[in-house]
């Protein structure tokens, strides 16, 4: 794991053990990443109450209650089925926030391209019930370092996240 990684997630874990606040995470290409890069810091489990894989659709779907006619008419790759995959992610495992991502990391998507979505197209959703932030990375850098930057982009949004919701740093 690089610095940058474990820098992140040190901030976070000591952001949510202070603040007594839980996460959880719906994973589709990273599967399990983040939550790995997560539960690598010591004390995670005071916190982290767990992940899911979620690549097939209908596991979105019959899991976090992602809309199945978003799916079909945007596909599985867009910011409403992330949006939705954190707000399951967060009933499923009874949390205070998630981290949501779903992308085609390549080297090929389901559909060639059709659906508009192209590969090292990502989404990744960071949130609370009350508020979610997105974000899209759309860059094709080959599958391995697709998900390697999208597992770092993930890890800062939440950490930045964390922090907009007040919740005690590290220097606090």
């Amino acid at each position: 794991m690089d610095l940058d990684l474990k820098l992140a997630s040190k901030e976070i874990n000591e952001m949510l053990w202070r603040d007594h606040k839980t996460l959880s995470t719906a994973e589709s290409c990273t599967a399990g990443r983040i939550a790995s890069v997560i539960t690598a810091v010591p004390g995670s489990s005071n916190y982290f109450k767990g992940g899911l894989i979620c690549y097939a659709d209908e596991v979105k779907e019959q899991l976090l209650d992602v809309d199945a006619d978003i799916i079909e008419e945007k596909s599985p790759v867009c910011e409403e089925v992330v949006q939705q995959m954190v707000k399951g992610a967060n009933k499923l495992f009874g949390t205070d926030y998630a981290v949501a991502i779903s992308g085609y990391a390549g080297p090929g998507g389901p559909d060639n391209g059709k659906s508009g979505v192209i590969v090292g197209t990502i989404w990744i959703a960071v949130g609370s019930n009350e508020r979610i932030a997105t974000k899209m990375i759309e860059e094709d850098n080959g599958r391995d370092k697709n998900l390697a930057a999208a597992t770092k982009v993930a890890m800062q949004m939440l950490r930045d996240f964390l922090k907009e919701e007040d919740l005690k740093g590290p220097e606090e």
